[in-house]
């Protein structure tokens, strides 16, 4: 399960180590994006939400809101809550479309009993595996997380935590705690036979126990071929799921149609709508 290169959270705590060089990381490597947003399609179709209904759903470790773009795409609202004030500025510069809340997981998530209809988070759960002060005791911070965030999911709804373990051991204690804490569920891997696709989802029931989703095997061969791209430019920025450049006519249309299917009162569409404006003296 270890990685080959140095992880990032024997680097520091996450709130340093997610500064302002590493948000940009997010903002403009195309493979990074590419990448976060298909972990965010898979966390969400592991939820198993019902189709054409908008949920209200939780983004643990947000980031830059490229996973709670997907959800906005798909006509969900959502919450995102993370421990990087640099990350959460970069989401704010991107115009997302969700809330954000600075806080650290860790301590609870604060908010109240049954106000998720769902939750996802992606490359977040395993920092709480590390203790970056002495008051840190890794058990004690998963079980809070976890304790917490079964009391703010409505009953029967699911959690589905991407995450990154160093090892079986680790990924043992997160589960045990997540146990504990009263979900049920397990892990579910996805092509576990390859090095650099293979992906853990821990999916977690908050609600009679159900049947655990099985992993996926087969890797389409141009996923491997795919290689980081970046660029200076950070306008215009484009949707990797479309490929639309924000702002522009096709953007603006498709976010007025994702509010509609979410039951928002909107504009009719013309032949002005998208097209900028010139300055008026």
């Amino acid at each position: 399960m270890a990685c080959r290169r140095r992880r990032p959270e024997v680097g520091g705590p996450p709130e340093l180590y997610y500064d302002q060089s590493e948000a940009r990381k997010y903002m403009r490597n195309s493979r990074m994006i590419d990448i976060q947003t298909k972990m965010a399609g898979r966390a969400l179709e592991l939820l198993d939400l019902p189709e054409d209904q908008p949920c209200y759903l939780l983004d643990i470790g947000c980031g830059t809101g490229l996973s709670g773009d997907y959800l906005s795409d798909e006509g969900h609202y959502w919450v995102g809550i993370d421990i990087s004030p640099a990350m959460l500025d970069a989401a704010l510069d991107r115009d997302t479309d969700g809330d954000l809340l600075l806080g650290d997981m860790g301590q609870g998530i604060p908010f109240k009993p049954g106000s998720f209809d769902g939750c996802i988070s992606i490359s977040a759960v395993q920092w709480l595996c590390n203790a970056n002060k002495k008051s840190d005791i890794p058990a004690k911070r998963l079980y809070c997380f976890f304790s917490s965030l079964y009391s703010v999911l409505v009953r029967g709804a699911r959690a589905v935590l991407q995450l990154y373990p160093e090892n079986s051991e680790q990924l043992e204690l997160i589960t045990t705690q997540a146990i504990k804490a009263g979900f049920t569920g397990g892990v579910v891997v996805d092509y576990p036979n390859s090095t650099k696709a293979k992906k853990f989802y821990l999916c977690l029931f908050s609600g009679p126990s159900t049947f655990l989703p099985k992993g996926l095997n087969e890797i389409k061969d141009e996923e491997d071929s795919k290689e980081s791209t970046f660029t200076n430019e950070r306008v215009p920025y484009k949707i990797t799921r479309r490929r639309l450049v924000r702002k522009s006519r096709e953007w603006v249309l498709e976010k007025k149609n994702r509010r509609r299917r979410q039951g928002q009162e909107v504009r009719p569409d013309t032949k002005y709508t998208g097209r900028s404006r010139k300055p008026r003296f």
